[in-house]
């Protein structure tokens, strides 16, 4: 199902949008059931940032208490006629490093498993990043080579992530996969290297316990703090075996019992799940599994970190999972991606600086025709839920961006306002919300993809990327613009050699090889 909107001039009352989502909500609960870590922004005058909405334009949404979402965030809606794009924020990668393991290995993945926003946020970008808490929000655009169509991104970037001596000490329970499965090279094995090498880069102040999970789920060391106690915690790590079958259900629950048992004060209290999310036994439902432990991450804030491994791997579970542990997932396959994982991104990224984050798009109707996000399928809001706190958004840690990219049709000869995009957040301490907004007009739009900046045109061509690899389901068509594989290989090859940046080569080599499979 094709997912452009068409602005309509002029705003609806706030009661006619509240019951058109009312209707939608009831519409599809009817007729449904669904289960269940920096360089490229534009010249200055690209953007505007400010704490409020653009001049004349009307401001993002104001929700009624207990409003019910106007789609379901797991179905694929129709489109509709409004000019608001609302999503919850989300840094996770897993999707972009399991694609490039399958291709790597001569095969071409699932497009069910292609998430387009984890491709896009897996390259660095050069936002400006705000001195404290909360986010910076960057809009900039260029043209494609399609008539009247353009490519949005909306940047968002949180505060450099602080020095090792600097942070908050952290308590950190790993659930890790034990069964059968995970005797595959590559899997356990590099889990526990990657564990080891992290440990001894931990805080002394810092905590780590440690749960297992095969058949059943067994706690193998208690909330252990770091000082003194290194080599108790090495020799947890190396005892590790893999044995039978998979009840993560099973760990999940008792990591979490673990977490909340060995929780700190004042301190990052996590989950980590090292997981190929394949399994076999108890419950396997990421929802049913979440429900059992819902007030271990609602009351005390214990958020979920899933790690995947393994060249067959459970991408849906391990996903659901996190999003509903109001978490994120990475992927891993091999020790420059772990070490980056477990060595750089955890203990940096330890801290939360927002939670609950959504963003909210505005785009103007007297200058956008239609417009689509690009991703975030499962990541969607109701409009008027934007500024309902109740209702639950990404949790976003320091030295992370965040983009969102859209395929934009503007109307023939418009000039001026085009969008402007808001993040809404809570403080992570005292829960106080907070809003940031930025702004867009059509005169700032970069002639050419080729023009923009090089930052740009990699989130360009990771998008294009990976709308590519997601042909086949017949719910999206191609972005406009799209140049092909063999256009965007050598795109990608320019691009690494103009920012020096291995992770663009590392693209480029995808791409070639998705290029060569499909030829």
């Amino acid at each position: 199902m094709e997912r452009y909107r068409t602005p309509r001039p002029g705003t609806p009352h706030p009661r006619t949008r509240r019951l058109r989502a009312a209707l939608l909500a009831l519409t599809a609960t009817s007729g449904l059931l669904l289960t269940a870590c920096g360089a490229g922004g534009g010249s200055d005058s690209s953007n505007k940032s400010s704490d409020g909405s653009h001049k004349g334009f009307p401001a993002p949404a104001a929700p009624t208490a207990g409003e019910q979402k106007g789609e379901d965030r797991f179905a694929s809606p129709s489109p509709t006629t409004d000019y608001l794009s609302t999503f919850a924020l989300d840094v996770d990668t897993a999707s972009y490093g399991y694609a490039r393991r399958t291709l790597a290995e001569g095969g071409r993945p699932d497009p069910s498993t292609i998430r387009p926003e984890e491709f896009v946020n897996s390259f660095r970008q050069d936002y400006e990043r705000p001195d404290g808490n909360g986010f910076t929000v960057t809009v900039d655009g260029a043209r494609t080579d399609e008539k009247n169509w353009s490519l949005v991104r909306v940047g968002l970037a949180t505060r450099p992530a602080a020095d090792g001596g600097e942070r908050r000490p952290a308590a950190l329970t790993f659930v890790i996969d034990i069964s059968g499965s995970m005797s595959e090279p590559g899997r356990l094995d590099l889990a526990q290297k990657s564990l080891d090498t992290m440990t001894d880069r931990l805080r002394d102040d810092d905590s780590v316990a440690i749960v297992t999970f095969s058949e059943k789920a067994e706690q193998v060391l208690p909330m252990t703090r770091l000082g003194g106690h290194r080599g108790e915690i090495h020799h947890a790590i190396d005892g590790l075996e893999p044995t039978y079958s998979t009840n993560l259900g099973a760990g999940v629950e008792t990591g979490y019992a673990t977490a909340v048992e060995g929780r700190r004060k004042n301190a990052t209290n996590r989950v980590v799940l090292i997981s190929d999310g394949l399994a076999n036994d108890g419950d396997t439902d990421p929802d049913a599994i979440l429900h059992r432990i819902s007030s271990a991450r609602r009351e005390y804030g214990i958020t979920l970190f899933g790690v995947g491994v393994g060249s067959d791997y459970g991408d849906a579970l391990m996903e659901r999972l996190a999003d509903k542990g109001d978490g994120h997932t990475a992927y891993v396959s091999g020790q420059d991606e772990a070490r980056k994982v477990f060595c750089e991104q955890l203990p940096q990224n330890i801290d939360l600086t927002a939670r609950d984050a959504k963003a909210q798009v505005a785009f103007d109707p007297a200058t956008v025709a239609e417009f689509r996000l690009v991703g975030y399928d499962d990541r969607k809001v109701a409009d008027d839920d934007f500024r309902n706190d109740r209702v639950d958004g990404g949790e976003v840690g320091p030295g992370h961006t965040v983009t969102a990219l859209y395929a934009v049709r503007t109307r023939p000869g418009a000039d001026g306002h085009l969008a402007t995009a808001t993040v809404r957040w809570l403080d992570p301490d005292t829960r106080d919300p907070h809003e940031k907004s930025g702004e867009l007009e059509t005169g700032a739009l970069s002639d050419s993809l080729r023009e923009a900046s090089p930052r740009f045109q990699v989130t360009a061509v990771a998008a294009y990327f990976a709308d590519a690899l997601r042909q086949g389901d017949d719910r999206w068509r191609s972005l406009p613009g799209d140049p092909g594989l063999g256009e965007l290989r050598d795109r990608a090859e320019q691009l690494a050699k103009k920012t020096e940046d291995k992770d663009v080569q590392q693209l480029a080599d995808a791409i070639d090889q998705a290029d060569r499979e499909q030829g």
